[in-house]
């Protein structure tokens, strides 16, 4: 199963109240028997040809007004992340872990390789993330690197957040007594799981990885568009709903008008690149004629 379902499930989980997770536990459980007992819902979730968001779209789709909203968007993040012959394992870990929840008992998260325990913090970092906006995550990557640079640069602190022998609340402890009131509450919920779900002896180095994570979180959120013309009211709305949807979170345009690109826009979101401009169709058109010319050359020789 894959670990980032376990972080996502106690950060939701975590935003609950009693009557909440209860609820909760109930959807959940279900949402599994459902899945065991549809045939072709089952065959959907497992059929390694779909795409994670596909099966995400379809859960969403399957559990709408069905179960409430922290169960659909649970089940939905374990159809997304898993791999598809995972799905159902997935579901039966959080009816199990919502009815741990809501019945108040004790639960340690298991213990996972570094590389895994890294993968289950980010699942917890992108449940917290999903509602923040680019400057509340801009300060959350400030704050961990500030906090990571810290750590390691005292050894009595770095040594009593790394012994294992000490119970994770009294790490918690810890942390509080030194950020609590100093930063904000994501990036003290984040570090208190960074104790309760990654791994101890790897506090600094899991932290830096989640500042790499919240950039790049921070990316996806915002969209540099180039315009040949100026976009009206309707036009910058209609593309950043297009790019949210996209993105999976809500998108900030950084629009710059550019004349030079004759017509079309252009828009890097992340990693991404569309360019739907006339210059970028003719920059297509040149390179393409001139990989034609070379090859002819090439032949004639």
């Amino acid at each position: 199963m894959n670990p980032s379902i376990q972080g996502y499930a106690a950060a939701v989980l975590g935003e609950l109240d009693g009557a909440q997770v209860q609820s909760t536990a109930s959807d959940l459980q279900r949402v599994e028997e459902t899945i065991l007992a549809n045939s072709d819902l089952r065959a959907a979730m497992t059929d390694t040809s779909v795409s994670g968001n596909a099966r995400k779209a379809v859960m969403a789709q399957v559990l709408e007004n069905k179960v409430g909203g922290p169960a659909s968007r649970l089940a939905a993040q374990a159809a997304r992340v898993s791999a598809a012959q995972d799905v159902p394992q997935a579901l039966a870990y959080l009816a199990s872990r919502s009815h741990h929840a809501a019945n108040e008992e004790a639960y340690a998260e298991p213990t996972l390789s570094v590389m895994a325990a890294r993968e289950r913090v980010g699942g917890y970092a992108e449940a917290l993330y999903e509602d923040l906006d680019v400057k509340a995550l801009e300060e959350i990557e400030d704050e961990l690197f500030r906090f990571a640079r810290t750590v390691e640069g005292n050894p009595s602190l770095r040594h009593a957040l790394t012994d294992r022998d000490l119970p994770v609340d009294h790490r918690q402890g810890v942390v509080h007594a030194l950020i609590e009131g100093k930063a904000s509450a994501p990036s003290l919920a984040l570090v208190d799981y960074v104790i309760a779900g990654g791994r101890a002896r790897d506090i600094v180095g899991t932290m830096d990885w989640l500042v790499d994570l919240t950039a790049r979180a921070r990316g996806w959120r915002v969209a540099k568009v180039r315009t040949a013309r100026e976009l009206d009211a309707s036009q910058a709305d209609a593309l950043r709903s297009s790019l949210t949807e996209l993105a999976g979170n809500p998108v900030e345009l950084q629009i710059t008008e550019d004349a030079t690109l004759l017509s079309g826009v252009r828009v890097e979101i992340g990693d991404m690149l569309v360019d739907a401009t006339a210059k970028g169709r003719l920059d297509q058109l040149k390179e393409h004629l001139a990989q034609d010319h070379k090859a002819f050359q090439t032949n004639e020789h």
